[in-house]
């Protein structure tokens, strides 16, 4: 049976099998209009055309100088997120997606907004850059690497932004350029105001593709509506082979205590010649344990008993730096769980809590720089889903974040029913001058 989604799937699939259009130019020059951006071609989707909107600068290099202070900015964002979001369950997230979503929004920020913004993210005036060269970085990791016994395995990454922007919506150079230059995104125009739904569901067929199907529904139904102008997504993707991976045979059930003190049984991979890095802090120690050609690794942090607590404050202080850097290289006789599992976070309280509250208020929130034209627009909402499955081979690991900006609704009518006698003035605007002046007693007489 064919639900309602499948079928709009289907009918934006044509859409999608269309390349972006991203920073690197478009199709001919923007006619001497200096103010906004026109289209640089078009798909057909189940709503009719969908018009592709590409800035005609490309990206530029970054600023590798300021990697270091995005990344510490990166540690206490995250940590103030992940301190925020629900203590209880399995939690996956990814700080880097979440920070590049909201970096894009900064860029069409200002006042108050931008401000709070800033503030929250640790964003100074080379944030944009040093975040750009940071995914340049990241980006660069991904390949065929060689493992220490010379095997080869394929480390993938992927990372994509992407705007979806309400058609008819003059979107500014002074926006658009930017993220073109910094952050490669381009804005694919869509009809929220009369297709919000084939709008939700081509986007989140986008991030689908970007994950490679880990992450399906980023965005759920009632996020977006016929007062959404803009969507900004980011969308990360991992999957790493192990530098050694484990022995299937040697994976058996075992017991894992949780925190209340309750044990479950458990599938548990054992290897005795993992070399990674050991280190020990206050309360813990922490294992880094390295994928194929060893410069993505994960790091994993065992608190002590009664200790847990502890470890997520340091967290949430943005700590992390200090759980994964330094060590001594050790040989290890690991036990480590298999698991798999998703998280999905609603971020607008978090972020509210955090210190940007304005984004969010109607009638406050200051995202002027995105378009002249006269509308009142503020984030709606800011969701996020990550994904993970970790085995003997390695890790898969997926991350989305969408920042949905509306528009303030129309505000509630007050009731003037003409439906008594009346007088009526007709005159000039600026003086009033009562160019006729009459009254209506009966409109039927």
């Amino acid at each position: 049976m064919i639900t309602r989604r499948d079928a709009i799937r289907f009918a934006v699939l044509a859409a999608l099998a269309q390349p972006l259009l991203a920073a690197c130019g478009g199709d001919g020059d923007d006619g001497g209009d200096s103010g906004k951006h026109r289209p640089g071609g078009k798909d057909v989707g189940s709503g009719g055309e969908i018009e592709l909107v590409s800035s005609h600068v490309e990206r530029v290099a970054g600023n590798p100088g300021a990697v270091p202070d995005v990344v510490a900015a990166m540690h206490r964002f995250g940590g103030g997120v992940y301190a925020a979001l629900p203590s209880d369950g399995n939690l996956v997230l990814s700080p880097y997606s979440i920070a590049v979503a909201l970096g894009m929004t900064l860029n069409g920020a200002a006042g108050t907004t931008a401000e709070e913004m800033r503030t929250v993210l640790g964003a100074d005036d080379r944030f944009h850059a040093g975040l750009n060269a940071l995914t340049a970085h990241v980006e660069g990791l991904a390949g065929r690497q060689e493992r220490a016994d010379g095997s080869k395995a394929e480390i993938a990454i992927d990372a994509a932004n992407q705007l979806f922007g309400q058609q008819g919506v003059g979107w500014e150079a002074g926006f658009l350029d930017p993220l073109a230059e910094q952050y490669g995104a381009g804005i694919r125009l869509v009809d929220f105001e009369t297709a919000a739904e084939v709008a939700r569901v081509l986007i989140n067929d986008w991030v689908e593709r970007q994950t490679h199907d880990r992450i399906e529904e980023l965005i759920p139904e009632g996020v977006i509506n016929a007062l959404t102008r803009l969507v900004l997504v980011n969308a990360i993707y991992l999957k790493a082979p192990w530098e050694r991976p484990f022995d299937k045979v040697l994976t058996a059930p075992g017991d894992f205590r949780r925190a209340d003190g309750s044990t479950v049984t458990t599938d548990l991979m054992h290897s005795t010649d993992v070399t990674g890095t050991l280190r020990s802090g206050q309360g813990y120690q922490a294992a880094t344990l390295p994928y194929a050609g060893g410069a993505i690794a994960m790091t994993v942090v065992l608190p002590d008993e009664q200790a847990f607590a502890d470890i997520e404050r340091q967290v949430a202080g943005g700590g992390v730096a200090a759980l994964v850097e330094g060590g001594r290289p050790a040989l290890l006789d690991l036990r480590l769980p298999r698991w798999t599992f998703r998280s999905d976070a609603p971020l607008k309280d978090v972020l509210t809590d955090l210190g940007m509250p304005t984004a969010f208020d109607p009638d406050r929130a200051d995202f002027s720089p995105m378009t002249s034209e006269d509308l009142d627009l503020y984030v709606a909402a800011v969701v996020h889903q990550g994904f993970i499955a970790v085995d003997e081979e390695g890790t898969e690991a997926a991350a989305a974040t969408a920042v949905a900006i509306g528009v303030t609704s129309a505000p509630v009518a007050t009731p003037f029913h003409v439906d008594r006698p009346f007088l009526f003035v007709i005159h000039d605007v600026e003086h009033g001058t009562p160019l006729f002046l009459g009254r209506v007693l009966d409109p039927t007489a």
